[in-house]
């Protein structure tokens, strides 16, 4: 089976996690996006250091710097958002917009996953 190059949103999170260590337990090379300002959040710090000595990419970026996203995007052949929280419906809807405007600005993405 042919491997890919998976990027996942949110991989902190309840299932984000869980599929951070599916991806690198089939051997897909797998990348985290990771914002900067999850330094004050030691336990996901911790979390990202230990996906990383597993084999993980940490790659920086956020949905408020565009580039920062088509820069990430652009490593992958597979993205997979499976961020969540108290956010109000119509917020997430707007974070996917922008997550599709960067998908399709980076012209390489064979597929998207939003969980």
């Amino acid at each position: 089976m042919e491997k890919s190059k998976v990027l996942i949103i949110g991989g902190t999170g309840y299932l984000g996690k869980r599929l951070v260590k599916a991806s690198l337990a089939e051997g897909h090379e797998t990348y985290i996006l990771h914002r900067a300002e999850i330094g004050v959040d030691i336990d996901k710090v911790q979390m990202l250091l230990s996906f990383k000595e597993q084999g993980a990419h940490l790659v920086s970026g956020s949905f408020t710097d565009h580039q920062s996203l088509v820069k990430a995007i652009k490593l992958v052949d597979v993205v997979i958002c499976a961020i969540s929280g108290v956010h109000i419906r119509s917020h997430q809807i707007l974070l996917q917009l922008k997550l599709i405007d960067a998908i399709k600005d980076a012209g390489n993405v064979k597929v998207y996953i939003h969980i």
